[in-house]
């Protein structure tokens, strides 16, 4: 299954990047090493949106807080950078996209990484990876 993640990306242009402590959502928490990944540059840290595609090359499934019932799911994951996007694609441009069950790529991203705002790593279908495969 192919992965995306919206987080704070100082270095776009890095060859490597880790990412420690990771929320997952969507079936993001079954990343493994070898899948591929498309890194957002999260809005809320002053990133534009698609930034790079890249493969996991390490993937650490951070131990649950005790005491916290409702705790979502983290990973440590590092990813070697295979491409940088050659087109924006953030907010703005999947904003419009907000009929959640038009089954169009462009919507499960914002449904996925805009509707709740937060940093997280998620699955995407086929579809979406295709999508987001044209950016590259």
């Amino acid at each position: 299954m192919p992965y995306a993640i919206k987080t704070e990306i100082p270095d776009p242009q890095a060859k490597t990047f880790d990412f420690p402590r990771q929320k997952t959502m969507y079936g993001g928490k079954a990343i493994a090493v070898g899948d591929v990944i498309y890194l957002f540059a999260s809005e809320n840290e002053g990133g534009l949106g698609l930034v790079a595609r890249g493969v996991v090359t390490a993937a650490e499934v951070m131990p649950r807080t005790p005491g916290i019932e409702r705790l979502t799911p983290r990973m440590s994951i590092t990813v070697e950078r295979t491409g940088l996007a050659k087109r924006r694609l953030g907010r703005a441009e999947l904003k419009p996209f907000a009929d959640w069950n038009d089954g169009r790529p462009e919507t499960e991203l914002n449904f996925k990484f805009y509707r709740q705002a937060t940093n997280k790593i998620v699955g995407l279908s086929p579809e979406a990876a295709a999508f987001l495969a044209g950016f590259f």
